[in-house]
């Protein structure tokens, strides 16, 4: 596998926020959101096989594992990944920009998803694969980036049509007011959880320390 970084830092979005997190990065990604984070991770990296990818993570004595991108489903090994980690019994969140099928995923032993759905201001909303959706079950999570009330309108309606049965977090671009979605979150009684990059929080605008 092609691989960007492998790190040691806490979880900084999501359900699993705040929690000790070995993060495998891999290269590569399809798409080109406007406010991407780790736009270095387009390319570049080392290979490792899944034995060296093991041998790096059990160092960090943490079972939590996320498997992140650029988009790691772009990689068949990825699968291969995740079943050597299940058979390890790591607790393993698997994150994916929505554009990728998920279907193939059909072992969810400690597996969770966390998949985006693209908002207007990513300008890659048109490669959101919504079918998606009804693949994702009660462990996962649906990740609605928010920079606009645009985007806030646009998250609205999918949830309204494909009523996801995960939880659902809308979480605003780096350097959009929270305040200002908190309001239309609660103005609308949406179901939703407002997520916040703790990581950022702490360490400014970095993917880790």
């Amino acid at each position: 596998m092609q691989i960007s970084e492998i790190f040691y830092s806490i979880q900084g979005e999501g359900q699993q926020t705040g929690l000790p997190t070995v993060f495998i990065r891999t290269t590569g990604c399809n798409l080109r959101c406007a406010y991407c984070d780790t736009d270095y991770a387009y390319e570049g990296g080392e290979q490792m096989t899944i034995e060296i990818i093991l041998s790096k993570i059990s160092k960090f004595d943490c079972k939590q594992v996320c498997i992140t991108g650029g988009e790691p489903l772009l990689q068949s090994e990825t699968i291969q990944l995740i079943t050597a980690l299940q058979q390890k019994k790591y607790e393993i969140c698997l994150e994916t920009n929505g554009s990728q099928p998920i279907q193939n995923l059909t072992n969810r032993n400690y597996l969770s998803i966390s998949m985006d759905i693209k908002t207007p201001s990513s300008t890659m909303q048109k490669h959101n694969l919504f079918e998606n959706i009804k693949h994702l079950t009660k462990n996962d999570q649906l990740k609605c980036i928010i920079g606009s009330k645009e985007d806030y309108q646009y998250a609205k309606k999918i949830l309204k049509r494909y009523q996801p049965s995960c939880s659902i977090i809308f979480q605003p671009v780096w350097g959009f007011n929270p305040e200002i979605l908190t309001e239309w979150i609660l103005s609308d009684h949406l179901s939703v959880r407002l997520g916040l990059q703790m990581h950022k929080i702490i360490w400014g605008n970095k993917t880790h320390k």
